[in-house]
């Protein structure tokens, strides 16, 4: 292993938490730093309060992949099992478009999601998240009909199904030429890879309220999650991205705010975490980072909303 993880390793375990973990009866986590390397993060989810967490395998923003050691993948399942820190979710880099109408960028995207995915699969992940991509050059059917071909080209002689790994295609703010924005085509893009690749849905609160849809009233929520269920199906919802909303529905605009502090609030997370239906879910905030201790802060506002 090397110097510098396994000192960063170190400080961190000598490092107590500031206070025993909460057990809830969901899943409950954030997207963790992976900084000095992937095993930190879930040292850094448990200190957090989390018994799930979220990572990027690699730099969010550059298409050069960050190489993962044997050592780190097996520190990172060990340390996982002693945390009982599950599942993994992993998020794709944000430059692969599997939608791309420009050919060169297309294999680009291919390439660098394949490599998301085979580090998925040696992190023994359960869940790599995708957003769907940007259909600019083409029309929006088009633009789903090749992200699905596109996830299924690249994933080619890879046993994602008997590792576990399923790709969850997420919703998106609805933003022009963006793919996602409604239930129904991230449902389009599981149905066509039914029986081909291991898909499902990841489902983000913030995405869905710029998007359009009411989830703020109650009897927004409820028909929301109707229509979740008629078009996607609540138990393919494998995770929630718990965000609330700086911005006002309807909007696109994609800023994430602290939980029950945004244009959401309280009570509608309170409605999805006690939603027997998303028992399953993992629930995951992408929350700012504005404060030292807001991402604690927000993990203990989605503990404290269950009941």
């Amino acid at each position: 292993m090397p110097r510098s993880l396994a000192r960063e390793q170190d400080i961190l375990r000598r490092r107590p938490p500031k206070r025993p973990p909460r057990l809830t009866s969901r899943r409950i986590g954030i997207h963790t730093s992976s900084a000095g390397g992937v095993p930190n993060a879930a040292e850094r989810a448990y200190r957090l309060g989390c018994n799930t967490f979220q990572i990027f395998s690699s730099s969010p923003r550059q298409w050069a992949p960050y190489a993962l050691g044997e050592l780190q993948c097996a520190e990172m399942n060990r340390l996982r099992a002693h945390y009982n820190l599950k599942p993994l979710v992993i998020h794709t880099n944000y430059l692969v478009n599997l939608a791309s109408s420009n050919e060169l960028f297309l294999e680009k995207s291919m390439a660098a999601f394949r490599g998301e995915v085979e580090r998925a699969l040696s992190l023994g992940a359960e869940y790599l998240v995708l957003h769907p991509g940007s259909f600019r050059g083409a029309d929006r059917e088009q633009g789903l009909l090749r992200t699905s071909a596109a996830i299924a080209a690249s994933t080619q002689g890879l046993d994602l199904e008997n590792a576990g790994l399923t790709i969850l295609i997420e919703n998106t703010a609805g933003a022009e030429f963006s793919l996602g924005g409604s239930f129904e085509q991230v449902a389009e893009v599981i149905d066509r890879l039914r029986g081909i690749v291991p898909t499902a849905a990841c489902i983000d609160t913030c995405h869905t309220h710029v998007c359009g849809y009411d989830i703020v009233s109650e009897d927004g929520l409820y028909r929301t999650l109707t229509q979740l269920d008629e078009t996607i199906g609540l138990n393919n919802v494998k995770v929630v991205h718990c965000n609330d909303a700086k911005a006002a529905r309807g909007s696109k605009l994609d800023r994430h705010q602290h939980i029950g502090t945004g244009m959401i609030g309280q009570e509608p997370f309170r409605i999805l975490l006690n939603d027997l239906r998303l028992a399953h879910a993992a629930f995951i905030a992408e929350t700012p980072i504005d404060s030292p201790g807001d991402d604690r802060r927000n993990v203990d506002a989605l503990k404290k909303l269950v009941q």
